[in-house]
């Protein structure tokens, strides 16, 4: 694949609604600290704290690091739309699967509705060209999530990643940071790496190669053959089952 970036924007993905207040204010912080421009959180598990955790987690970042939320569908359209609204009031500028992905009417409503410089993004969890054709053509979304361990690797990701260049869209990746890296910079039309907490554990313990998101960038390693990765299998023995 050839370069169409040097390098590719990360952004900081936890915030779970099992943290509390004082977990929450921490993560977000340090990782704008860290130079990250984009932190994003989870909403929808408790709707009656949602407003409250998003006012204090841009209180956490300031003014100036962009904030997304993911419900993970857990709203239904109208509560969704209003809770968009109350948003949009701490700059909320990445709303992720305010309703299921499987209700792309409802997505495509809110992506028409929400106040402006709110993008609306599913597609985490497609995992074939069916998938993302549906949400493109039904005018779903602003930026297309692919996730390269779902949809049939590397070559399903550049495929979808074609679609949504047809609809003159971005996209995004969707969770495993390192192993993203590569294709992303492969492609002009990507957005942004999700540098998701869980998974930036585990890709540093497990994988030779684990990529940082040093200043909230991600490059991939131009001495290494394919994804630039090998599993560590003396330490990743110690948890076969």
């Amino acid at each position: 694949m050839g370069q169409a970036q040097p390098r590719i924007t990360a952004y900081g993905s936890g915030g779970f609604t099992s943290y509390d207040d004082a977990e929450l204010e921490k993560q977000l912080s340090d990782w704008a600290e860290a130079g990250m421009k984009m932190v994003k959180m989870k909403v929808g598990s408790e709707s009656g704290r949602d407003i409250a955790r998003v006012r204090l987690a841009r209180e956490a970042i300031g003014p100036d690091v962009q904030l997304g939320v993911d419900a993970n569908g857990a709203y239904g359209r109208k509560q969704a739309l209003a809770f968009g609204e109350a948003f949009a009031a701490q700059g909320v500028m990445w709303f992720e699967e305010p309703v299921t992905s499987q209700d792309r009417a409802g997505l495509r409503l809110l992506r028409d509705r929400l106040p402006a410089g709110m993008d609306v993004a599913a597609g985490e969890y497609g995992w074939d060209l069916q998938h993302f054709h549906d949400l493109l053509t039904a005018g779903a979304v602003d930026c297309l999530q692919i996730d390269g361990t779902r949809c049939l690797g590397i070559t399903g990701f550049l495929q979808a990643a074609v679609l949504a260049r047809a609809h003159h869209l971005e996209v995004s990746a969707h969770c495993a940071p390192t192993l993203h890296v590569p294709v992303c910079c492969a492609l002009p039309h990507a957005r942004h790496i999700e540098y998701f907490h869980d998974h930036v554990r585990i890709e540093r313990m497990l994988f030779d190669g684990f990529r940082d998101a040093a200043g909230g960038r991600m490059s991939p390693s131009l001495d290494r053959p394919g994804l630039g990765i090998a599993l560590k299998e003396a330490d990743a023995a110690r948890y076969a089952v």
